[in-house]
């Protein structure tokens, strides 16, 4: 399919690609509509070093990207879950949640939180919202004529919350009532939109949704997704499945100093382009010039 449908909103044009169709490339010179800060993986916890995960190093490393997306101006900040290690008893894990989020509160924009398999490892959703600005769970940002949508994969194959242990990490899914507000959220949206995820949703075994292709299926079928922004494995990927963008983005957690730190500023543009603007570890990418190339 090679067609293309513009959305408008408050004044702002937006193109966006439509079953694989072509995006126009940004300009270099052209300002974006919006700036979104992303990070995530920072593992947070008041114990030793385990491998290359320095746990205690979370709150320097996020007083850096705080301090950056406040200096530009970012319109909103989301960390993409596992913002916290997984303690021993639920008033340590609160105590480094509450510890994280005095720091995490110090940005001058509206922040959001996906939830990762370590954040509700011993709480439960509900106490991971009470010590946060978080939904507790899924949710739609909408800004500037983007929609966002923030997706929750800790489920269990059953469909049962994540809390108190309760999981295996590899066994995340979106249960049927997911996948029906994912599903009727996209249908809502009158322009393009953007996947905000933990878990994995391309061609990863080891760190993807269970019923990932369901969920992309959906994704698909909308004609909307620009893209998907993922973490929980680590690593800088990025893959084009369907049309659409996948880009898995760097843990902070990894390494010592803020150097192994990793966090982004996403650029969107009027043609329905984006531009990752990566630091320290991140890696930089253009998504749009057209869908499969990069």
């Amino acid at each position: 399919m090679n067609s293309r449908r513009a959305f408008v909103y408050n004044g702002s044009l937006f193109l966006a690609g439509l079953g694989g169709s072509k995006l126009l490339a940004a300009e270099e010179s052209s300002k974006p509509e919006l700036r979104i800060g992303m990070m995530t993986d920072l593992h947070y916890a008041d114990k030793e070093t385990r491998g290359t995960r320095f746990y205690r190093e979370a709150t320097a490393k996020l007083d850096e990207a705080v301090a950056f997306l406040n200096r530009e101006k970012a319109d909103f900040v989301v960390e993409l879950g596992d913002f916290i290690d997984q303690a021993d008893s639920v008033d340590r894990e609160i105590e480094w949640l509450k510890k994280m989020e005095s720091h995490y509160a110090k940005l001058s924009m509206p922040r959001h939180y996906v939830l990762g398999n370590h954040c509700v490892g011993t709480l439960s959703k509900r106490e991971f919202a009470n010590h946060t600005a978080s939904s507790g769970g899924h949710a739609v940002v909408e800004k500037n004529g983007l929609t966002f949508l923030i997706l929750d994969s800790c489920f269990t194959s059953d469909g049962t919350p994540y809390q108190r242990s309760n999981f295996h990490w590899q066994d995340c899914n979106l249960p049927a009532g997911e996948l029906a507000w994912l599903k009727a959220s996209l249908e809502k949206a009158s322009g393009p939109v953007v996947i905000l995820a933990h878990q994995r949703l391309d061609h990863d075994k080891a760190h993807a949704v269970r019923n990932a292709a369901a969920a992309r299926a959906i994704l698909e079928n909308s004609g909307k997704v620009l893209a998907v922004f993922q973490g929980h494995s680590h690593k800088n990927d990025h893959q084009v499945v369907g049309g659409i963008h996948y880009t898995t983005l760097v843990a902070m957690v990894e390494g010592s100093g803020v150097e192994s730190s990793g966090y982004t500023m996403l650029n969107a543009f009027s043609d329905g382009s984006l531009r990752l603007d990566g630091f320290r570890r991140q890696e930089s990418r253009r998504l749009g010039k057209s869908l499969g190339e990069m």
